[in-house]
């Protein structure tokens, strides 16, 4: 079969599109009118695209199962400065017959190079039941395997491959920089980041449609972990009790608040500071990745409900030197000035030499 390919990345409004994309998530609507319609978000490794189906929707949507893979011919429309795709006509796919890797958002970085600095941060640490208790979780093929791979969230929290160890190595890099800053016990703070999430990688599938597995309904990550560090510290002799104790309240109330679904709260310094950097952590990621994704047009985006407010798209002004107040106003939102001004200055130059450019030039007449 002809397995077209258009990134969604590229799409282009009031374009006509002919691509193979991978159906993320697939719901029938029913508008004011009472006609049902069809809400689709399409991915690939690019991105997401949002797509309605108005004609059709329940035979669509009867035919059509999250996860499969359709040849769709549309076009693509702004609708509140969003791009929209307009689905026209659709024809099922088998998977063998495309490029998994076309279809699967993975982590920017290596996750090799990132496992190896998470052990190098792990390796430095100086209470020896911590390191060598860190080292030996990570030291499991499983677990190692896993974590290469995981995504940290269904949807939104570090959705893509790899995405757990990103999120993992990224907080773990702030509790090195942040624990002597506060005066805490950085192997506790290390710990925590290294193991909070940890059993994302049973708490969630994996492959291209994730989803929560039956351990992740039934008894969660939060929960889960406290059986890993029982597992694995039962190995060691003489394994500290307190130590155990405060890394397993770490994990217990790395979510904050009861509200959010913390068994604890926090109740020590290392356990409070797991708890920020955590937050922090996917609050920033989340605003990076609207910033990278939204498709509204101009410098905010679309209403986004989870954080209940739009997020402004653009660098913010930055000044090496002064400029005037004319200038200023001529250059609006310009993402680096530094940028403009050297521009500028090139463009300048050239001008100003252009005489001395031309004055040997000559043209060769037929």
């Amino acid at each position: 079969m002809d397995c077209p390919r258009v990134k969604i990345c590229d799409l282009v409004p009031k374009e006509a599109v002919r691509s193979v994309y991978l159906v993320k998530h697939i719901a029938l609507m029913e508008a004011k009118d009472g006609k049902k319609y069809l809400n689709i978000i399409f991915s690939d490794g690019t991105g997401d695209l949002e797509a309605r189906a108005w004609t059709k929707a329940e035979e669509i949507f009867d035919n059509v199962p999250k996860g499969s893979f359709l040849l769709v011919e549309g076009t693509v429309n702004l609708f509140q400065g969003r791009k929209q795709f307009i689905l026209q006509k659709y024809e099922k796919v088998d998977q063998e017959n495309v490029n998994l890797d076309d279809f699967i958002l993975k982590a920017n970085t290596d996750p090799e190079v990132m496992f190896n600095e998470l052990n190098e941060i792990v390796k430095r640490l100086d209470d020896v039941y911590i390191r060598e208790l860190l080292q030996n979780i990570l030291g499991d093929e499983e677990i190692a395997r896993r974590l290469k791979l995981w995504q940290a969230g269904k949807s939104i929290h570090h959705a893509y491959r790899s995405g757990l160890l990103e999120h993992v190595l990224s907080c773990t890099k702030l509790a090195d920089d942040l624990s002597p800053h506060y005066g805490v016990n950085k192997n506790y703070v290390v710990a925590g980041c290294i193991l909070h999430d940890l059993c994302k990688i049973y708490e969630l599938s994996d492959g291209i449609n994730v989803e929560y597995t039956e351990e992740g309904k039934l008894v969660g990550h939060l929960v889960k972990i406290l059986e890993i560090i029982d597992r694995f510290s039962y190995r060691m002799k003489d394994f500290p009790y307190q130590t155990k104790l405060h890394l397993k309240h770490i994990m217990l109330s790395h979510h904050g608040e009861y509200a959010y679904g913390s068994p604890k709260i926090p109740q020590t310094s290392e356990a409070m500071l797991v708890h920020l950097i955590d937050l922090m952590d996917s609050k920033m990621h989340t605003f990076e990745t609207i910033k990278r994704n939204d498709n509204n047009t101009g410098h905010w985006s679309g209403f986004v409900k989870h954080l209940d407010r739009i997020v402004f798209k653009d660098e913010l002004p930055f000044y090496p030197e002064h400029v005037s107040r004319e200038e200023q106003k001529a250059r609006p939102n310009k993402k680096r000035v530094t940028t403009q001004v050297k521009k500028e200055k090139v463009n300048k130059d050239i001008k100003n030499n252009l005489g001395s450019l031309l004055k040997d030039f000559k043209v060769d007449e037929d």
